[in-house]
């Protein structure tokens, strides 16, 4: 598929601010193509999501391994921990913090989180669509709701489904770049406090993150969903009204003949 092209079509549909970006997972380092790698760039461990910002704000290509991350519950998602029971792991930390009051919800939670096992990928590859230089498994694009509205129009379109929606507000990462991935289906996610904290991400962003072999569909969906309506974004606001105003303006529009 032409990547690049792509792209263009979905900042031109609706008006990105940041880089649609492709996500591929590594099995073998010698697999992982030309990257800026944070802690090669900075001489700094960084989290998940700020990799996520660095391809989508910045226009990298990024590498993420076991050695470039900092993020404790986001290495136990990923794989990246020597731990012997990551989901155990996890769900006492979600208890040690304050997200749950009992283990046993935690473990539900956990459990239910797209993951990798332990070693199951070597590295996270994430690039701007026009830059990538190998066929992603997923790809991912932050927008406001209304943005994500036109995807979610266009997915449904395309697919003849509603789009599912998978809410924590923690460890989001793994729900918009692993959950496509293992699910084969288009998700929407509010990003986590992580990507708020650390990685800038704002108050009215979304992600929308597809399998990356529904592109092509959603393309087709974004052009085609509801367009004899000419349903678009920026959303176009109605104007055929006459607006009614206050009294003391109602009085001085009746007087001058301006209304009835």
């Amino acid at each position: 598929m032409d990547f690049k092209d792509a792209s263009r079509k979905l900042k031109d549909a609706v008006r990105l601010r940041t880089e649609p970006f492709g996500v591929s997972f590594i099995k073998d380092l010698a697999d992982l193509p030309k990257v800026r790698r944070p802690s090669k760039v900075f001489g700094k461990k960084v989290t998940i999501c700020q990799g996520v910002t660095m391809a989508r704000v910045y226009g990298w290509p990024v590498g993420l391994t076991r050695e470039d991350i900092i993020c404790v519950p986001g290495s136990l998602a990923f794989g990246f921990t020597p731990a012997a029971d990551p989901v155990m792991e996890l769900a006492q930390l979600f208890c040690e913090v304050g997200f749950h009051q009992e283990l046993g919800p935690a473990l539900k939670e956990v459990e239910a989180l797209p993951r990798f096992a332990a070693e199951e990928i070597k590295a996270i590859y994430l690039s701007p669509l026009e830059r990538l230089e190998r066929d992603p498994d997923v790809i991912a694009i932050y927008g406001n709701p209304a943005q994500i509205m036109r995807l979610v129009q266009a997915a449904c379109y395309c697919l003849g489904v509603r789009v599912a929606g998978d809410f924590g507000g923690k460890v989001e990462c793994s729900s918009y770049l692993i959950g496509p991935y293992r699910t084969g289906q288009i998700l929407v996610t509010i990003p986590g406090m992580g990507d708020r904290i650390f990685s800038m991400t704002q108050d009215d962003e979304l992600v929308f993150s597809l399998p990356a072999h529904l592109l092509d569909g959603l393309l087709t969906g974004l052009s085609e969903a509801a367009c004899r309506i000419g349903a678009r974004y920026p959303i176009t606001v109605y104007q055929n009204f006459t607006p009614v105003f206050p009294a003391p303006y109602q009085e001085r529009a009746k007087k001058w003949g301006i209304i009835e």
